[in-house]
């Protein structure tokens, strides 16, 4: 009679039984036993006419590592990696030949993508402690390689690339647009709360990157100098052609100094708050209306009546709320001498305040527990996630003709007269 002494395992009450899942692990584990077969093969195919004395080959298959598990984004993958040898004596020809995998190095534990996954995890709201819980589901029961002092390491290395980013060379840069904004947190119950400074541009070719961070005072001008004389000294030196801002920053006192040439835009979606402030919140809606008329409007004379409109509607009774309008009435019209086609991205700061959301949600989920310098990685770590989805410029091809000098009016380039051309 056979003695079939196999376990069958019970499934437990809180495991996933999930089939669909597991056919794709093992279709993974196959490929990568399959690339790594490849890679190794191609390693000793490079090494094919070396020989030893006697004519052997000297680089050659040596069997396979112990089998070891790593974690992945569908889990946890057991593999065993190739390994090589070289039959040549230490010291006789030089140093010994040595095989590194670059798909699964030899004391790799997670997947490059799992790794990237642990601190945006850790900046969209979990804890390090609720990392393995969090986890378990998706890597297996107790999220094994990722315990609280994983990740604490994984986050040190943060601080070491935003020291790299801080000093990188703009020499080569140029920025068409930029946008300036800052966030305040407050860190540690600090007496005095924190702003975070960030400048944001758009490249010739229409994309958006963060140019400037640091910490600072969001009305103070020398915070703002400061800035933007580390981002000319680093080699930024073709000034942008307009800045999107709030009217209230320090920002354009310091870019009046730093990059003279540059022109201002205020920020219509901060205006249009300033004003709401200034009346009744039972006329919100209707002002609220009034004032896109004149953001939308399609030209500058159509805005230009609609805002006399509204002065002569609301300034009667409303002087502050009409004061705070008209004080920044010709910035707040500048988009229209460029093309039509940015105008969306040229009214408002949105690219800055759609990230500043997010960091304001991670700030309230650690109840303010953060020093000074975690709280300036998070919003770098932030925004450098969120500039992957950032939209480029629309009309890309106007953006050429900006650089240049080529005039627009009311969003339509501007075509020379008879004279010039005759000139």
């Amino acid at each position: 009679m056979k003695d079939d002494t196999s376990v069958i395992p019970f499934r437990q009450p809180e495991s996933i039984e999930d089939p669909l899942t597991e056919i794709a692990r093992e279709g993974a584990r196959r490929m990568l036993a399959t690339a790594m077969e490849a890679e190794i093969a191609v390693f000793i195919e490079q090494f094919a006419e070396e020989r030893l004395p006697d004519g052997r080959q000297r680089v050659v298959r040596h069997g396979y590592g112990p089998e070891r598990e790593i974690q992945t984004g569908i889990g946890p993958l057991a593999v065993r990696r190739p390994k090589v040898r070289d039959r040549a004596a230490s010291g006789d020809d030089g140093e010994r030949i040595r095989f590194t995998s670059h798909i699964l190095p030899k004391w790799a534990r997670r997947s490059r993508s799992l790794d990237a996954l642990l601190p945006v995890l850790y900046l969209r709201g979990i804890s390090t402690g609720d990392f393995q819980e969090a986890l378990s589901a998706l890597v297996g029961p107790d999220a094994p390689n990722l315990s609280p002092s994983v990740i604490s390491r994984l986050t040190a290395e943060w601080g070491q690339e935003y020291d790299h980013w801080q000093r990188r060379d703009l020499s080569a840069r140029h920025y068409v647009y930029i946008w300036a904004d800052g966030i305040y947190l407050q860190a540690r119950m600090e007496p005095a709360a924190e702003c975070m400074l960030v400048v944001i541009g758009a490249t010739p070719e229409g994309k958006k990157e963060l140019i400037g961070f640091q910490v600072g005072t969001r009305e103070s001008a020398q915070s703002w100098r400061e800035l933007l004389v580390d981002l000319k000294a680093r080699g930024l030196a073709v000034s942008p052609k307009i800045a999107i801002g709030d009217g209230a920053l320090g920002f354009w006192k310091a870019l009046e100094e730093v990059f003279p040439a540059t022109g201002h835009q205020r920020c219509w979606l901060h205006k249009i708050v300033n004003v709401l402030n200034e009346v009744p919140k039972s006329l919100a809606p209707q002002i609220k209306s009034d004032l896109n008329e004149i953001c939308r409007a399609p030209d500058r004379s159509t805005a230009t009546a609609a805002l006399d409109t509204f002065v002569e509607k609301y300034g009667a009774k409303y002087a502050k709320a009409v004061a705070c309008l008209t004080k920044d009435q010709d910035p707040l019209l500048a988009f229209f001498d460029f093309p039509a086609e940015h105008w969306d991205h040229l009214r408002t700061t949105n690219p800055i305040e759609s990230v500043f959301a997010t960091v304001r949600h991670r700030t309230v989920r650690t109840k303010g527990a953060l020093s000074q310098r975690t709280a300036k990685l998070m919003v770098f770590k932030l925004v450098m996630a969120a500039s992957k989805t950032w939209r480029r410029l629309k009309g890309q091809n106007q953006l050429p003709k900006v650089i240049t000098g080529v005039r627009f009016n009311d969003g339509i380039e501007e075509q020379p007269t008879s004279d010039h051309r005759a000139a």
